[in-house]
């Protein structure tokens, strides 16, 4: 990625930042509030098949296979990789890929000042799921800023984006959108936690950690090192 390219998406982001702080733009809080209650009228007894869709699509459950799926997505990366050591290159990138996510969550759970309630739990008369099904299911958060969730698909999908191949890239960039649907969809957290809040993180952040050698370069050297551990198990045999 060009230098130019880097700073066209931290602008991106800063401007997503700079359109919500705007006091006399409203254009977030109506987008927000209209996808909330949206979604929020069908939660009610008179849908009961919509409401346990909802509910299992907001299950630790449903995490798990979302999880499942990132991780098949991840194998077909190796797997349709030439390099000759795919499966210590993959290794590599696994492991900074994990560190990158722990050190943004580190971030934005205690370097984010800012917080608020999800719509849930903003909004009195909102229509909650967990009155109504028996399933436990995530429905609301005390603070729903930004979209954990959301940024932790992020950078799967920038990973992908810069080691995978163009298809398995487009199909991870796709599972943001989906994955991410239903914590809106139910109500834990806002449009904007994900689309301003994660969003302009990954624009601002990532770029300077894929774009540049950065992470290729430590994705190098833990591959280096777990190659020389395996040359040093097989010596000992």
């Amino acid at each position: 990625m060009t230098l130019a390219r880097i700073l066209l998406c931290n602008v991106l982001g800063a401007l997503l930042v700079f359109s919500w702080y705007l006091p006399q733009l409203t254009l977030w809080t109506t987008v927000d509030d209209s996808i909330f209650w949206f979604f929020n009228q069908f939660i009610t007894l008179r849908h009961p098949d919509w409401t346990m869709i909802l509910a299992l699509l907001n299950t630790r459950f449903f995490d798990a296979a979302a999880f499942g799926v990132m991780g098949i997505l991840f194998v077909l990366a190796m797997k349709h990789d030439p390099s000759p050591k795919r499966g210590v290159k993959w290794t590599g990138i696994g492991v900074v890929m994990l560190l990158t996510a722990g050190l943004l969550a580190l971030f934005t759970n205690d370097g984010i000042q800012y917080g608020h309630a999800s719509p849930t739990l903003f909004f009195a008369e909102a229509h909650h799921l967990t009155d109504i099904v028996s399933i436990p299911a995530k429905d609301s958060a005390h603070n729903s800023f930004p979209g954990d969730h959301g940024l932790m698909l992020m950078v799967f999908a920038g990973f992908m984006l810069k080691f995978a191949s163009r298809r398995l890239a487009t199909l991870s960039v796709a599972l943001v959108v989906l994955l991410s649907a239903p914590r809106i969809m139910v109500g834990a957290h806002w449009f904007s936690d994900v689309y301003m809040g994660s969003l302009a993180i990954a624009l601002i952040v990532l770029p300077w950690w894929l774009g540049t050698p950065l992470a290729s370069t430590l994705t190098q050297a833990f591959a280096n090192r777990l190659q020389h551990i395996i040359r040093r198990l097989h010596l000992h045999r």
